[in-house]
């Protein structure tokens, strides 16, 4: 009880104390080891070098990095103009282009929040010029934002990867059939909804044949190729994460600058930006680090085992308890940050329980994409609110991302159900 108490009092008295989450988290781990392990502080610096000194982190800033670069370019306006012309006379029109764009940015920048950011600066005006309904273009947006955790390359896969020592490519393949899952069920979604009411999204009645819709894709053909490159050759096993991830940076600054406007002013803005998210990842993951050694020598994950066991719970019923968990923690924190402060605890019981590290990946994920778009702390409701210069409020973007919120429950729902969704390609590439 005395454990318990000191780690959750030491916790809320230094966060409240308003200082970063990392230092929180670090300090909270150096204070366990000091009074419940004999003052063995000096097992922290072992921790933190070998995550540090892990080839498999070393891949976060390179991967930050490529999704700075690339969203800098102007190649998100080109993506745009070539994704709207196959869905231009469909119920729902340029809001499943919202959701295909941000799919493929999701394959680029690896972040839910640039996501979100890139698409709707372009989208927002000119659907607003257009008359489609405001908050069902944020909403989309919103919802269409989260799928930048779940395609590979994902942060939250090589982070979840780096810190417990899972397969990076294994994780990216497993984040492929749920992420194009959850894009499907949200375009579905706009389809039935502007069906119902067509003024919604005002249709554009002029013919576009096959090869006007295909079209627009030469001027992005290198965009695609690189992802595939990218992404291909870390699931086909010929790169590592790193190795892939650093061919990727030279790449997208040599398309960058040639199908796209990349100057050395952006260059430098983007690895400003990339240092500046990389450190803040990183201290994140120094202060887990420190904690998670500390809980992992005095046996707590193995405590909350045997205390699951004794209770007679079943399985699935641990399982919805960390979900409601991750969603109540989801509206104070952002998804990064929550992940990598419950790992340390979390990973170990679920797998202790017999899920498989892989889809608890793809399960986290998903839960935290929810964090996303919940407030009050949601970052993506507060972008697009930005984004619109306060003509559709935080509340109102909130509401409007509702269905995208419940969508995601029911993806996980479908997953725990069929985890074969998430394992077919994992165990079939590896």
């Amino acid at each position: 009880m005395s454990f318990w108490l000191t780690l959750i009092g030491v916790l809320v008295a230094t966060a409240g104390t308003g200082v970063a989450l990392g230092a929180a988290l670090g300090l909270t781990g150096l204070i366990i080891l000091y009074f419940f392990s004999n003052g063995a502080t000096s097992l922290a610096i072992d921790a933190i070098w070998g995550v540090f000194n892990s080839f498999t982190l070393s891949a976060v800033p390179m991967f930050i990095l490529l999704g700075e670069v690339l969203l800098r370019s102007g190649i998100s306006e080109k993506a745009y103009s070539a994704f709207s012309p196959l869905f231009r006379r469909i119920p729902g029109g340029l809001l499943h282009t919202n959701i295909a764009v941000c799919t493929l940015f999701g394959a680029v920048s690896g972040s839910s929040l640039s996501t979100a950011a890139a698409v709707g600066s372009i989208a927002y005006p000119e659907m607003s010029k257009r008359g489609y309904d405001k908050d069902t273009v944020v909403g989309s947006l919103a919802g269409g934002g989260t799928l930048g955790l779940l395609i590979p390359p994902s942060l939250s896969f090589l982070i979840y990867g780096a810190l417990t020592e899972t397969s990076i490519g294994r994780l990216f393949a497993a984040g492929i059939i749920p992420g194009f899952l959850v894009g499907l069920m949200f375009m579905a979604y706009l389809f039935v909804k502007c069906s119902r009411n067509p003024s919604i999204a005002p249709r554009d009645q002029e013919p576009v044949s096959l090869w006007q819709a295909l079209a627009g894709f030469k001027q992005i053909w290198p965009l695609l190729a690189l992802i595939f490159a990218v992404i291909g050759s870390i699931v086909g096993g010929l790169a590592t994460p790193t190795e892939a991830a650093g061919v990727g940076v030279v790449l997208a600054v040599i398309i960058s600058s040639i199908w796209g406007d990349l100057t050395w002013k952006k260059l430098v803005e983007a690895v400003y930006q990339s240092v500046l998210l990389f450190a803040a990842v990183g201290f994140l993951v120094l202060g887990a680090t420190i904690l998670a050694k500390s809980t992992s020598i005095l046996g707590v994950p193995q405590q909350i085992l045997e205390v699951v066991a004794e209770s007679g719970m079943g399985t699935y019923s641990v399982l919805l308890i960390v979900v409601l968990i991750y969603l109540i923690l989801g509206c104070f924190f952002d998804g990064l940050s929550l992940m990598i402060m419950t790992l340390p605890v979390v990973f170990p019981l679920l797998t202790g329980l017999g899920f498989d590290p892989i889809w608890i990946g793809v399960i986290i994920t998903i839960v935290i994409e929810i964090g996303q778009v919940t407030p009050p702390v949601g970052l993506n409701l507060s972008v697009l609110t930005a984004l619109t210069n306060n003509e559709v409020s935080l509340g109102r973007v909130a509401v409007a991302t509702v269905p995208y919120w419940l969508i995601h429950l029911f993806a996980i729902l479908v997953l725990t159900m069929f985890p074969a969704l998430a394992l077919f390609l994992p165990n079939l590439l590896f």
